[in-house]
């Protein structure tokens, strides 16, 4: 017997949480056999609130179980429908909440690696130098690549960006929540800041972590 004026606890789900989860599964599905992508894995999950351009999916190359949550947003900063992928999506890829992944030349995201809420990753910028037009009708910059290592981590609210050159994240690495990347990071690394610099560093030889950069 339950106490007077109490409810026994339910543990089950809210059957409204199957509503989204269904709606997720018809899109996912939708943007799987209609949209052009240069490349497609399996098991691929698009939310159905992620944004993609059908029209520049043919920039696009994802792999198997790569999963685009809620609100997430794959641009390709081209007009240019034909030509190598703009954005690389290798295996068991996750991008998270409200993340932007936004390319003109290349972003490359090798497997297992996993975005969290709101990052933005962007290889190009909005010209600004001619202070006779708005920012907004001087298109974008020439740009860069990007390219994040298999199995790393990228933290809530942090941003790489390339406005030129190649910029690489190695393989496992750490950028750290509302970090700014601006420059290359080797392989193992925690990376903090604005601009993010290296906090910590795996020491192969030695077999343990060390803090800061190791030398050369």
């Amino acid at each position: 017997m339950h106490p007077p004026n109490t409810r026994p606890r339910c543990f089950c789900q809210d059957p409204l949480e199957f509503l989204p989860r269904a709606l997720t599964k018809m899109y996912s599905i939708w943007v799987s056999l209609i949209y052009p992508f240069a490349s497609k894995g399996r098991k691929m999950s698009f939310h159905f609130t992620s944004q993609l351009d059908r029209q520049r999916a043919s920039r696009i190359s994802l792999g198997n179980s790569v999963s685009l949550r809620k609100g997430a947003w794959l641009n390709v900063a081209d007009e240019n429908t034909e030509g190598d992928p703009a954005i690389v999506i290798e295996d068991n890829c996750a991008i998270g909440t409200d993340s932007i992944i936004s390319a003109k030349n290349c972003i490359h995201i090798e497997h297992d690696v996993l975005i969290a809420q709101s990052v933005l990753i962007v290889d190009h910028n909005h010209a600004y130098e001619d202070i006779n037009v708005p920012i907004v009708k001087q298109g974008i910059t020439e740009g860069g690549r990007i390219r994040i290592g298999q199995g790393s981590w990228i933290a809530h609210g942090a941003a790489i960006l390339c406005p030129k050159g190649e910029l690489t994240i190695g393989r496992n690495c750490i950028v750290a929540a509302n970090s700014v990347v601006t420059r290359s990071i080797p392989d193992y690394c925690l990376v903090a800041g604005l601009p993010a610099r290296i906090m910590r560093q795996y020491d192969p030889v030695k077999k343990a972590w060390r803090i800061g950069r190791m030398k050369p």
